[in-house]
């Protein structure tokens, strides 16, 4: 295993995995559980990562795969403790997480198994795959006798070769609400998004696979997920890139994100002592 998955001090002195394998290099923070790298062998950066982002205890990575748990944005009412402050996204993307066991698969893909110490009334755990297609899975354990209401995302940041190039399919005719536009909701027409402005959008009541196409780079990157019914489209334009420290003026034109979540009306009631999980499974190929 040791050839396989070394640990490291990285930037800011946190802890980090490097995933070395015929299959894929990757490296994974023990801050947040958080994926910052993979990459496919013989093809490029699957997952974009701020040059600026932070790396430091206590504040969230810039890029990569970040877990969102309790609740997604702001704090808000009807969540675990609703209405107190609270990090934005929840705490999950800026806790330290234990590494619980690791394994190289027959097939040569790398398993690791990382958990949250657990709370009164739930224990949070994240499984992932690393090899030719990046697996992740965010499972929720209610410890409780109560009904527990959360909302979760994988708010995973996608390399792209240019914003204005690429394409996302796969939630043609599906509602969203529009936070660039005061939240309104509003139906994707029959047709694949492309992004020529600041985007936040929450597709609700969706499951469908979704496939960025990047022409440039020849490739297509499929997001496949389950028991997630909340697609969430976010790219800041140049509108919003200059409030963010942690984001290099020209980053916007390098990053798409594809969010698989459950959010707003999706938002998890999961029965007391039921288990949740929430997968994503992500794969590059190249274009037809």
């Amino acid at each position: 295993m040791s050839d396989a998955l070394e640990f490291h001090k990285g930037e800011g002195g946190l802890s980090h995995a490097v995933i070395d394998t015929p299959q894929a290099e990757a490296e994974i923070y023990l801050q947040g559980a958080h994926i910052t790298r993979w990459i496919p062998a013989g093809q490029r950066a699957v997952l974009f990562t701020s040059a600026r982002s932070f790396f430091a205890p206590g504040k969230p990575i810039r890029g990569g795969v970040p877990l969102v748990f309790p609740w997604f944005g702001p704090r808000d009412g009807g969540l675990p403790g609703g209405g107190l402050p609270g990090p934005m996204h929840g705490y999950a993307r800026i806790a330290e997480w234990t590494l619980e066991s690791t394994r190289v698969r027959d097939d040569g893909a790398v398993e690791l198994h990382l958990t949250l110490p657990p709370v009164d009334a739930f224990q949070l755990s994240f499984h992932a795959v690393i090899g030719k297609q990046l697996e992740m899975e965010l499972e929720v354990q209610n410890t409780s006798a109560e009904e527990l209401t959360f909302e979760e995302a994988m708010h995973t940041y996608f390399a792209v070769s240019d914003i204005h190039q690429v394409s996302l399919s796969g939630l043609e005719g599906t509602d969203y609400l529009d936070k660039a536009d005061e939240f309104k909701r509003k139906r994707q027409p029959a047709e694949p998004i492309r992004i020529a402005k600041y985007t936040d959008q929450i597709h609700v009541n969706t499951g469908a696979t979704c496939v960025i196409e990047d022409p440039a780079w020849a490739r297509r990157i499929v997001i496949e997920k389950t028991n997630s019914a909340t697609t969430v489209v976010w790219n800041p334009w140049v509108d919003k890139t200059p409030g963010f420290a942690d984001m290099a003026p020209e980053e916007w034109r390098d990053m798409l994100c594809v969010e698989t979540a459950n959010a707003g009306e999706n938002a998890i009631r999961l029965a007391p002592h039921a288990t949740h999980r929430m997968k994503a499974t992500i794969r590059s190929e190249p274009r037809p």
